[in-house]
């Protein structure tokens, strides 16, 4: 086994080697070991981490630009769940306070009463109602082809 030393003013350097001789052939090496320095596993380390930390940007906006309509749609989905938390949230918030609830449902009966009257009670007013859900219908669906 050698072992070699190199001091400089700023570090040093330890590198063992070993070698093992075959003992049939004189002077003929098998192997050759080198045990490294934890400074420089360290270095080949922090070498690999600064790569992929470098080359991150390119993968992240490539993934995005493959993954791009699921991800909206997985967004859109999550805002909406956060949402109809936030406003069930805000309506139990609001049903704790003294008299709100009974308003919102004399405005919910009201309103009620208001759509049968002005839409279900003619035959002319149902056909009336009839054309805009149709119409609705097209502008979210699309015309029928």
């Amino acid at each position: 086994m050698t072992q070699a030393n190199f001091s400089d003013d700023t570090q040093t350097i330890t590198e063992v080697v070993t070698v093992d001789l075959v003992a049939d052939q004189p002077g003929v090496m098998t192997t050759v070991t080198t045990a490294e320095t934890p400074t420089t596993q360290f270095q080949d380390i922090k070498d690999q981490v600064l790569t992929i930390l470098s080359e991150l940007p390119a993968y992240v906006s490539n993934f995005f630009a493959d993954y791009q309509k699921p991800l909206v749609t997985l967004g859109l989905i999550l805002a909406g769940g956060i949402s109809i938390k936030v406003m069930l949230g805000v309506l139990d918030a609001l049903n704790d306070v003294p008299l709100v609830a009974p308003v919102f449902e004399l405005i919910g009966m009201g309103y009620t009463g208001w759509f049968v009257y002005r839409y279900l009670l003619k035959a002319s007013t149902r056909q009336e109602l009839l054309t805009e859900v149709d119409s609705f219908k097209e502008q979210v669906v699309g015309k029928n082809s």
